[in-house]
């Protein structure tokens, strides 16, 4: 399970959303991807942490809500390929309904995308030189995606907290959370809070 090293991690968030630069010394992945309009506050922070833009290889989102998709056409031009599930592809269109013209969002074209199944995943990773795989996590959004490092970190954007599901949702968000300690996640990195181990997530959240 952790026979390679785990990956560099570092948080280039701002505006309260975290965006993870995962690094494997072959390939730097960005997941979760600005919000829209703010390519130069992305930047600034990737600068802070001394990370080129040149290097980030490759994108992913997390889900397609504009605080982690905002800026995904725009890191393309800097040579960015995203990397997208099926799950996801048909909610790409509707993010340019929840932004206004003053949020100056680039719509995401399907061109520098792979399109990567869930099921070769892991072999995809590989190739960036990263042990893992993605994971389908919907509760929040049904496009809602983790990646789960070998190592046991998953990154989990807006995975909704067992304790905050409706009565509708819940067994939707508990097979997700349930789906990522069969995966032997230990530590989950979301959107918006800082990297909590997975158990004190379940022991606080879950019902009951």
């Amino acid at each position: 399970m952790n026979e390679r090293v785990r990956p560099s991690i570092l948080n280039a968030g701002y505006r309260s959303t975290n965006f993870w630069v995962l690094s494997s010394g072959r390939a730097r992945l960005l997941v979760d991807l600005g919000w829209p309009g703010q390519l130069g506050a992305l930047l600034a922070a990737l600068r802070r942490l001394d990370v080129p833009i040149a290097e980030i290889t490759h994108g992913f989102a997390t889900h397609y809500h504009i605080d982690h998709a905002g800026c995904a056409e725009e890191l393309k031009a800097h040579g960015m390929t995203l990397v997208v599930t099926p799950e996801q592809v048909d909610a790409m269109p509707a993010m340019a309904r929840w932004t206004k013209p003053a949020d100056r969002y680039v719509p995401i074209t399907m061109r520098q995308m792979r399109l990567v199944p869930i099921a070769e995943s892991r072999a995809f990773l590989a190739t960036l030189g990263f042990d893992g795989a993605f994971v389908h996590t919907p509760g929040h959004s049904a496009d809602s995606v983790s990646l789960v490092l070998d190592s046991g970190e998953a990154f989990t954007g807006d995975l909704t907290l067992p304790s905050l599901a409706t009565e509708a949702d819940a067994p939707t968000v508990e097979a997700s959370w349930a789906a990522l300690a069969a995966h032997g996640v230990t530590t989950v990195y979301g959107g918006h809070a800082p990297p909590t181990p997975l158990a004190r997530v379940i022991a606080t959240h879950t019902h009951g």
